[in-house]
């Protein structure tokens, strides 16, 4: 896990520098969570947490080391379990996920800003929380299962619960 997540996004990042130096609007985006040094996050997967919060830290350190050539590195993570192909080997009945749409469509809006402003980089965005701060709240596109009320949604781990919170006021004012 080490390798794939915490070691393959720094040296893709690293072999990566030249292009992204080239580019006019350069961005990393790792699917990574925000750093909360909860126990609770170690103490039944800590090779798991190791290895996505190694993923966050190469957030936190690039984005300031990258930010003199213009290059915005941030993370991005579901506020609910999303249903992928992982998640599937997973049998749990009590899971009800979103679809990949969500990540896609957060994505595209990190992507698309302009990588030279400061604000646009060292960020861990929530997927929903980034989607209503602009201007989305029909979210029934990405139920994996159609109908699903937002309520009944599986939290994702290693969520901070200060964006949750924002996520569930700005849920109540839309």
């Amino acid at each position: 896990m080490n390798n794939i997540n915490t070691r393959g996004t720094w040296l893709t990042s690293k072999l990566a520098l030249p292009y992204l130096k080239a580019s006019s609007n350069a961005h990393i985006l790792n699917l990574s969570p925000p750093l909360s040094m909860e126990s609770k996050w170690f103490k039944n997967h800590t090779a798991y947490s190791i290895a996505k919060y190694g993923m966050s830290l190469c957030v936190l350190g690039m984005s300031a080391e990258f930010q003199k050539h213009k290059i915005a590195v941030n993370a991005l993570w579901p506020l609910t379990t999303i249903a992928t192909e992982a998640l599937k080997m997973i049998p749990n009945p009590n899971l009800v996920s979103r679809n990949t749409d969500i990540i896609s469509d957060s994505a595209h809006l990190i992507l698309t800003k302009p990588s030279s402003e400061k604000c646009n980089t060292g960020n861990f965005y929530l997927d929903e929380l980034l989607l209503r701060k602009h201007g989305v709240v029909d979210f029934e596109k990405y139920n994996a299962v159609p109908n699903t009320p937002i309520g009944k949604l599986t939290l994702d781990f290693f969520l901070d619960p200060k964006q949750v919170e924002e996520v569930m006021k700005l849920r109540a004012q839309q």
